[in-house]
């Protein structure tokens, strides 16, 4: 955890007065000295939260939740009291220097000038919607598509004139450096001439928004109805906006997604927008890409159970499907909402009202459900070949989870639906693990016989742990999902083991690693062929969490078969 000096905190604290700070997020209401509302943290019909100006604290009385400003940033934005402090600063306008490093600071500065630029281009924009002739299209079209003014002022929606020019002389006369504007992405340059030109030309412009509510990118759909040109073009990747880590709609969406337990993914920014127009606020949308583990991890934070919710026609179906490999790893519970094609979420809430909408997402199914229904629809079960592409496919997709007993439920429930033998089923069902099994990869998980230390020589670790190893050293990224989702005990291998915790713990580059094993020729070996893996492994995030599954669910089975052994033993004590 980052170690703040106590005179930082309590310059943020001086500088965060907690009536400011929480009146920003709840309605206050005077009562004598204090402050009042109804609490945020747990449901109530009269208020019992308190809020002391004079002690700079916060008190709940019917949930006895408490402290001063860093805490209920933490609270209320579910994130670590780092994260808090972080926030506070930031609203403060006060540096927080962790390292006298030139780099750091640099890159910090980039980001605040890139964050200062994405402001005021939405406000440009906004403009342009609202009063310019430029933004008659876009006003039109969004009256079309049944988009409130209330909805366009939150979702601070804005218009990008049909010029090739506009930003590029916008940003000129602001004072914005060209290179900068470059860098965010919101002009390219022609290599021919060196020729400075804008990104987004007669576009409707959906501002994307970190956790914290600041602009950091930008999608613009096109109003020409040119089929030649994208009909959405997103800012490309910068130091502040990567696409596979964010949410549309998250900084508006997190409450809502607390106080419902679970939160809805709509594939785009107008399903999102109707969905929030219509009081259902606990809605996201990836951000031009299919969902990532990164996506899962962020929602993990907030909830165990997010519902999919995309177009009613196969594209929907299909891009549901392929959502769950993303989400596979991340713990969460997922359950699919069908649409009734041809309509997606905003077309049938104008159609059929929010209600209507409410009832299909209280009725999603499990996903596994859902995935035997579509596999249902697109194969004939009246032919050998229907039957065996429907058993595969499910297979396939349920071996991912590592559940022995999530796989013998669909094996009952594929059999059931086809009218075939159980038995035959599951028979199937194992083929596709050993399948998966023998593709590139880890092999079948053996833990090998308990090793004391100085009994004779290292036995070698088994394949799956050495593949854990090689994806883990593969990127950062890798590493940092492992990191969240395995503990090193699962590992039964203790060279392996120790080499994975280590790494855990400190972080840096294979040199480094190296540097930890001084004298320790096995772990040193161990570490420099993991590393100098270069076969081309497919889909490393999937096999990562494949891995990871597989070695959970066998410590899991180690531990049963000892907790077995000791309620069968006469002689052991209550207390074993």
């Amino acid at each position: 955890m980052a170690h703040f000096p106590p005179q930082l905190l309590e310059q943020i604290r001086a500088a965060s007065d907690i009536v400011d700070v929480i009146g920003a997020a709840l309605p206050l209401k005077r009562a004598g000295s204090n402050f009042v509302s109804l609490c945020p943290f747990h449901k109530e019909k009269s208020p019992s939260f308190n809020v002391h100006p004079g002690k700079q604290i916060f008190h709940c009385f019917g949930c006895q939740k408490g402290g001063d400003v860093f805490k209920f940033v933490q609270l209320y934005e579910n994130i670590t009291f780092p994260e808090a402090v972080a926030r506070l600063a930031e609203r403060a306008r006060i540096p927080i220097e962790t390292e006298e490093n030139p780099a750091a600071r640099q890159t910090r500065g980039l980001k605040d000038a890139l964050l200062k630029l994405h402001e005021a281009i939405t406000k440009r924009w906004q403009q342009c919607l609202e009063n310019e002739a430029a933004g008659q299209v876009a006003r039109d079209y969004l009256a079309r598509r049944g988009v409130s003014p209330d909805a366009v002022r939150e979702f601070r929606l804005g218009a990008a004139p049909e010029a090739w020019d506009d930003t590029v002389n916008w940003a000129k006369a602001q004072g914005f450096d060209a290179d900068l504007c470059e860098q965010a992405g919101l002009i390219l340059r022609k290599e021919e001439t060196g020729r400075l030109y804008d990104r987004f030309r007669g576009r409707l412009m959906f501002p994307i928004c970190d956790e914290q509510g600041r602009v950091i990118a930008f999608s613009g759909r096109v109003l020409s109805g040119d089929e030649k040109v994208a009909k959405y073009v997103n800012s490309p990747e910068t130091p502040l906006f990567t696409k596979g880590r964010v949410l549309f709609a998250l900084d508006k969406a997190k409450r809502a997604i607390l106080d419902a337990g679970h939160a809805v993914i709509c594939e785009g920014q107008l399903d999102t927008i109707a969905c929030h127009s219509a009081g259902i606020r606990n809605v996201v949308a990836p951000q031009g890409t299919a969902l990532t583990p990164e996506h899962a991890r962020i929602l993990k934070r907030y909830v165990d159970e997010v519902v999919l919710c995309f177009d009613g026609d196969k594209a929907g179906r299909n891009a549901s499907i392929r959502s769950f490999d993303g989400l596979l790893g991340s713990g969460l519970a997922v359950r699919v909402a069908t649409i009734p094609p041809p309509d997606d979420p905003d077309s049938f809430i104008r159609q059929h009202g929010a209600e209507s909408f409410r009832g299909i997402l209280g009725a999603s199914q499990g996903y596994f459900d859902f995935l035997l229904k579509h596999l249902m629809l697109e194969n004939d079960a009246t032919t050998d070949r229907g039957r065996t592409a429907v058993v595969r496919g499910l297979a396939e997709a349920v071996n991912k989870t590592g559940n022995a007993v999530l796989v013998d439920t669909y094996a009952q429930k594929a059999a059931q639906r086809l009218g075939v033998n159980v038995d035959a089923v599951r028979s199937e069902f194992r083929k596709a693990r050993r399948a998966v099994s023998s593709e590139p990869g880890p092999e079948e998980f053996e833990p090998p016989p308990e090793f004391e230390e100085g009994s004779g020589p290292m036995p070698p670790a088994p394949a799956l742990e050495t593949w854990l190893l090689k994806y883990v050293l593969l990127t950062p990224e890798l590493s940092h999902f492992a990191a969240l989702h395995l503990d090193p005990q699962w590992v039964t291998h203790p060279v392996v083991r120790r080499v994975i915790a280590l790494h855990f713990a400190f972080g840096g580059d294979v040199a480094g690693l190296l540097g930890q094993f001084e004298g320790d020729d096995h772990a040193r070996t161990l570490v420099a062929e993991a590393a100098a893996e270069r076969r081309s492994i497919p889909e490393p995030e999937k096999q990562l969490a494949d891995t990871i599954i597989r070695l959970r669910n066998a410590a899991y089975d180690r531990d049963i078969v000892q907790l077995t052994a000791r309620m069968s033993d006469p002689d052991a004590s209550e207390e074993a």
